[in-house]
């Protein structure tokens, strides 16, 4: 696993670069307004890519949101496809003003990454959950109990990182991926999990308590 040492993920450098070149080079052609507007792109792709760092709760018990956004959708599903068994399926919505690094919900060792190809429809709808591109991390707790997290490429998003391998042991809180220019993170709890969050929550990556997994 990586820690970037900088308030920016590193994956964003070559597009700030780009857009910071561009700004140079109609400033020089003393293009005013083009050269304006591509400043604008370069603090826009800056603020994109920032890396807060945050705090984790240090409650053991405590599963906390990996990433930024509104809950969308709390339900009682049988996942199929990563735990193979009746979960809390939690969906976290991140529009483009989101923080867009992913961090680990809950300690333990990683299982499987799933990686599946798939379409871009937009990241708040349900189709994108079935259909979209997705990086899956199914984790075993220290108690035996596995989780899944899932992040989904959307309309706009095109590129999903994940950091994580198999048989990383990973901490809570540390970061663990990132999707580019607009997502979704679903998770999949066990049905033991006090959950603590609503439909329609605003959520804080690293920090925001979705609930305790005793």
């Amino acid at each position: 696993m990586k820690e970037p040492s900088v308030p920016v993920a590193k994956e964003g450098v070559p597009f700030i670069l780009f857009a910071a070149l561009l700004s140079l080079i109609f400033a020089v052609l003393q293009y005013s307004l083009l050269s304006f507007g591509a400043l604008f792109l370069t603090a826009f792709v800056l603020y994109f890519f920032r890396d807060p760092e945050r705090i984790a709760s240090d409650d053991e018990d405590a599963l906390i949101s990996p990433a930024d956004g509104k809950v969308i959708l709390i339900e009682k599903v049988f996942d199929e496809r990563y735990v193979k068994e009746h979960v809390y399926k939690i969906s976290i919505f991140m529009n483009i003003f989101n923080v867009h690094v992913n961090r680990v919900p809950f300690p333990g060792k990683v299982r499987k990454v799933i990686y599946t190809p798939g379409t871009f429809y937009s990241a708040n709808t349900e189709k994108s959950s079935l259909g979209n591109e997705s990086c899956g991390i199914v984790l075993e707790t220290a108690a035996g109990k596995k989780i899944a997290f899932v992040q989904i490429a959307g309309l706009i998003a095109r590129r999903i990182v994940c950091w994580a391998v198999r048989d990383d042991m990973l901490k809570k809180g540390e970061r663990f991926g990132l999707i580019r220019f607009g997502s979704r993170v679903d998770l999949y709890l066990p049905l033991q999990t006090q959950l603590e969050i609503s439909k329609g929550q605003k959520v804080r990556a690293g920090e925001t308590i979705l609930g305790y997994l005793s």
